[in-house]
C-alpha cells in the first residue's frame, strides 16, 4: 500500500508538472526524477519555509557534481555506484543552468550534446561579432553611469557579464537570421508544434524548437543565478523575442509579395536596439544603483535615429541578404516615390523628440554625448562636412527579386 501511495503521489506531481511546464525534455526517468525531488523539497522540514529552501538548493546545487553524487552513492547505495551523470544533470539545469562537472567531461571525452539544452552557451563568432557593439555601448553609455571609459578597470570589471549576454544575444540573433531565409512552410510547420515528416529532420527543428519556447531562459537562469535579472530585463528580452518574430515575419512577407503594416514596422524599428537597453540595464544593477528613466528615454531616441541611419547605410546589403530594413519595408508599404517622404517625416520627428530630451541631459554630460556623436559620425566616413553627418536617402530598389538576380549574375 505504501508504495501504492508513492506511485499515486508521484503520478499526480507528474501531472502538476506538465500543467506548469515544467517537463524534462530528456526522457520519463528524468521526470520521474525531477517529481520526487519536488515531492521531498515540499515536504516539511522544521522550520524551513519554501522560500529558504529554494535558496538552500540553488546556492548548495553548483557543489553537488557528478563525482559527489557517485561517493555518496557508494556510501549510502547498497547497489553501489548508478549512472549520475543524468541525475545530476537535470538537476543542475532546472536550478541555475549549470555547466556539467570536469568529472563527467572527462569519462565522456567531451561535452555531449544534450549537456547544453538548457544552458547560457555561447561561441567564439558570437563574441567576436559582438565585440563592436561592446566597444560603442562602453564608448557611448558609459558617460550616462558617470564612468570613464578610459579608465581600464571601469571596463574590465563589468566587461564578463556584458561580454557574455551580448555575445548569447548575437548568437540567439544569427539562428534567427538563418530562420528568416528558410522556406516558408518548413517554418510554419515547425511553428506549429508538430514533427518534422522523416527525412526532413536538420538543426532547423533544433533552431526553431528555441524560438518557440523560450529564447532567453539560459541566460535569465544564469542572471538570476547571480542576482542580476530585474523585471525590466525580463521585459526588454521579450522585446528581443518580438522583435525577432516580427522580423521573421516581415521578411518573409516582402519575400512571397504580401502586405505588410506600418505599425508592425515601425514596431520593429523601436524594439531592435533591445540589446543596448538590456546592457545599459543590467550596468545599473552591476554597480547597485536606480535605473534613469529619462537618460533611458533619451538613449531610446537616440536608438531610434541610429538605427535608421545604419538601415540607410545597410540599404543595399538588406536587399540582398533579405535583412530587416525600414526603408525596404517602406518601399512595400508606400512605393517607391513616396517611400522616401514618408521615411523622411518620420526621422524629423524623431529628431524634434531627441533634441528636447537632449536640452534636459546635464551640461557636462550633453556635450560629452555630442562629442562621442561627432565621433561615431567621423568613424563611420561622414564627407559632408557637417559634425554630425547629414540623411541621405539611397536610391529604392523597386524591384528586389531583379536587383538579387542581378547581382548574383554578376558574380
Amino acid at each position: 500500500m505504501e508504495d501504492l501511495r508513492k506511485l499515486e503521489e508521484e503520478q499526480r506531481m507528474l501531472m502538476f508538472m506538465q500543467s506548469h511546464g515544467v517537463v524534462s525534455s530528456s526522457n520519463k526517468d528524468s521526470s520521474r526524477f525531477l517529481a520526487n525531488l519536488i515531492l521531498l523539497v515540499i515536504k516539511p522540514c522544521g522550520n524551513l519555509d519554501l522560500n529558504e529552501k529554494c535558496s538552500l538548493i540553488c546556492e548548495q546545487i553548483p557543489k553537488i557534481s557528478s563525482s559527489f553524487l557517485e561517493q555518496a552513492s557508494l556510501l549510502f547505495n547498497s547497489q553501489g555506484p548508478v549512472q549520475m551523470e543524468d541525475k545530476v544533470s537535470g538537476f543542475q539545469k532546472s536550478c541555475v543552468g549549470s555547466f556539467p562537472s570536469p568529472v563527467s567531461d572527462r569519462k565522456d571525452n567531451g561535452l555531449k550534446k544534450k549537456d547544453f539544452e538548457d544552458m547560457a552557451v555561447v561561441g567564439l563568432d558570437a563574441m567576436q561579432r559582438a565585440n563592436s557593439t561592446l566597444e560603442d555601448f562602453c564608448r557611448s553609455y558609459f558617460m550616462f553611469h558617470g564612468m570613464d571609459m578610459n579608465h581600464p578597470q571601469s571596463i574590465f570589471k563589468f566587461l564578463p557579464v556584458l561580454s557574455f549576454t551580448e555575445s548569447y544575444i548575437y548568437q540567439m540573433d544569427s539562428l534567427n537570421e538563418k530562420m528568416v531565409n528558410l522556406p516558408t512552410k518548413e517554418v510554419a510547420f515547425l511553428e506549429s508544434g508538430l514533427e518534422m515528416p522523416k527525412g526532413n529532420e536538420s538543426w532547423i527543428t533544433n533552431c526553431i524548437d528555441v524560438f518557440i519556447t523560450d529564447p532567453f531562459r539560459p541566460l535569465m537562469n544564469q542572471l538570476e543565478h547571480h542576482d542580476l535579472l530585474t523585471k525590466r530585463i525580463i521585459e526588454e528580452f521579450r522585446c528581443g523575442e518580438e522583435y525577432w518574430a516580427l522580423e521573421r515575419k516581415l521578411c518573409s512577407a516582402l519575400i512571397n509579395q504580401k502586405e505588410i503594416s506600418v505599425e508592425d514596422v515601425m514596431r520593429a524599428i523601436h524594439l531592435k536596439s533591445f540589446d543596448y537597453r538590456v546592457l545599459n540595464l543590467l550596468l545599473y544593477r552591476l554597480r547597485g544603483e536606480k535605473v534613469n528613466d529619462l537618460h533611458m528615454e533619451f538613449l531610446s531616441i537616440s536608438e531610434f535615429l541610429v538605427e535608421v541611419s545604419d538601415d540607410l547605410f545597410d540599404y543595399e546589403d538588406d536587399v540582398l541578404e533579405n535583412n530587416f530594413n525600414i526603408l525596404r519595408m517602406f518601399v512595400r508599404i508606400f512605393g517607391p516615390s513616396t517611400a522616401p517622404i514618408m521615411l523622411a517625416n518620420y526621422i524629423a520627428e524623431a529628431e524634434e523628440k531627441y533634441n528636447n530630451l537632449l536640452n534636459t541631459l546635464d551640461p557636462q554630460l550633453r556635450s560629452s554625448y555630442q562629442r562621442r556623436c561627432e565621433e561615431a559620425t567621423k568613424e563611420g566616413g561622414n564627407i559632408s562636412g557637417h559634425p554630425l553627418g547629414t540623411w541621405s536617402i539611397p536610391p529604392v530598389i523597386v524591384d528586389e527579386e531583379l536587383h538579387r538576380s542581378n547581382y548574383l549574375s554578376s558574380k
